[in-house]
């Protein structure tokens, strides 16, 4: 069983248009499982409002379409100014960034806070392991 209980489809885009069925994958940013920073965005009020509750160390599984996992544990967690866009930046290395609006409490849409949460890649394990503590995007 998964930590958070959290299963979700990932859409192509962040717009504001994709946002309102899902997290959307940053377009321009890497795929899960490439070389680079992976960015998905959501709303804070819906698709995303887990991230409050996510814990360093806790591992985040993407499945892709073809059925390949890519296993990511959290390493950070930070609120940032909307204008900082280093956090959406590529990276050496495999990395993935969750983003949505801050503070997770607020009426008002939007808001020049976000939430940040950065993921560092982690190797297949071997099948016989039982997992940590785990939850599951989908893209």
């Amino acid at each position: 069983m998964f930590r958070l209980g959290v299963d979700q489809f990932v859409l192509a885009g962040a717009s504001g248009r994709t946002l309102a069925f899902g997290p959307g994958h940053l377009t321009g940013t890497a795929l899960p499982g490439d070389s680079g920073n992976t960015v998905l965005s959501g709303h804070r009020d819906t698709h995303f409002k887990f991230l409050q509750h996510l814990q360093l160390g806790d591992e985040i599984v993407i499945t892709a379409v073809d059925g390949a996992q890519f296993r990511y544990e959290i390493s950070s967690a930070a609120v940032v100014n909307y204008r900082d866009t280093r956090v959406t930046m590529g990276s050496h290395g495999r990395k993935l960034t969750l983003v949505t609006c801050y503070p997770f409490r607020s009426i008002n849409p939007g808001g020049d806070k976000r939430y940040v949460v950065i993921a560092h890649y982690l190797p297949p394990r071997e099948t016989n392991r039982a997992p940590r503590k785990r939850m599951l995007a989908v893209i």
